[in-house]
């Protein structure tokens, strides 16, 4: 395998490719109407999905092209089977700086000792509402409670940082966006809000206006001035702030009114087998095939090599939504 590891996978436009995020299922626990719409897409055949070996390899080889921060999605990650000990064998990959997971945090409470001793520390977990109905309402479970009740024994067991996914939704939790703002004034929490994408097929905003940023930053300014906070190489596309004094974070991934395509700095590995080059487009290179048919090293690296390329300047969702439903694309 190629070793090094120093931003040997450079995409057309001069950026480095550091981050890989990794669909390990697409299966999931709740129905995100966003997501997975009236669970009209069927799943993937149980030997069409990577397996953990496959995973590992393929991690393996991005690090040796200079990838360093993975992060783990789905789906829910946590619900197949053998996730700690391949988190573990992949936190052990010589190079990996950085292994996130992100989970809708349902079931996390009695996996966080687990979590803990496979190496995991960092957490995103997704919670658009503070109102148990309306969780209901967007997610097809009553489970706000067990969510809640988990992020908060993430945090006494030493979980940093924790961020809180927030997607803006209108006409549905737009009257919060103040009460999870504060959230950052309370508790250590990275509340990220994140403007609806056109991703597949739904009608849980049809019909109304998008919330942008500008829109959501107005809303969280009667709790005080947004202080910038300071990026790094490492991190995703959030543009980040904090409240004076506040021990948390607000930040804003703005796909829709501020194209943070630029300073993009990720591919994204799905659970069946191919390299996307961004979330926000159908194009995608099949790795899988390679790996089942024996390919080499150099013959992976070739690949990634190809996804980078397919990188563009920007995205193009204004000619028209993202075919893949999210729950296939782990976003």
């Amino acid at each position: 395998m190629a070793d090094g590891g120093q931003d040997r996978l450079i995409d057309a436009f001069q950026r480095p490719i550091r981050y890989l995020r990794v669909s390990v299922t697409d299966h999931c626990n709740l129905n995100c109407r966003y997501c997975q719409p009236d669970r009209l897409i069927p799943k993937l055949p149980h030997d069409e999905v990577l397996s953990y070996e496959e995973i590992l390899r393929v991690a393996a080889v991005g690090i040796g092209l200079g990838i360093k921060k993975i992060r783990i999605t789905g789906g829910e990650p946590l619900v197949r089977r053998g996730i700690f000990a391949f988190l573990a064998q992949l936190g052990r990959l010589p190079g990996l700086a950085e292994l996130c997971l992100t989970t809708n945090g349902v079931v996390l409470s009695r996996h966080l000792d687990a979590l803990w001793q496979a190496g995991i520390r960092r957490l995103n977990i997704s919670l658009d509402t503070l109102d148990r109905r309306k969780f209901h309402h967007i997610t097809g479970v009553d489970a706000w409670e067990r969510v809640w009740e988990a992020l908060l024994a993430a945090q006494r067991a030493g979980f940093a940082p924790i961020k809180i996914n927030v997607v803006a939704l209108s006409g549905i939790n737009d009257d919060e966006f103040g009460a999870l703002a504060r959230l950052s004034l309370d508790f250590p929490f990275h509340i990220r809000f994140i403007e609806y994408m056109p991703i597949g097929c739904n009608d849980l905003v049809k019909g109304r206006a998008p919330l942008l940023t500008p829109q959501i930053m107005a809303a969280l300014a009667p709790l005080g001035p947004l202080e910038p906070v300071p990026g790094s190489a490492l991190d995703g596309p959030a543009r980040r702030f904090h409240f004076p004094g506040a021990p948390g974070e607000v930040g804003f991934i703005s796909p829709i009114s501020h194209h943070f395509c630029a300073a993009c700095n990720r591919l994204r590995l799905t659970a069946s087998g191919a390299l996307r080059p961004c979330l926000l487009s159908d194009h995608q290179i099949d790795i899988k095939t390679a790996l089942r048919r024996g390919a080499d090293d150099a013959a992976l690296v070739a690949l990634f090599g190809q996804a980078a390329g397919f990188k563009g300047a920007g995205h193009h969702l204004a000619d028209g939504p993202v075919n893949a439903q999210m729950s296939a694309i782990g976003g």
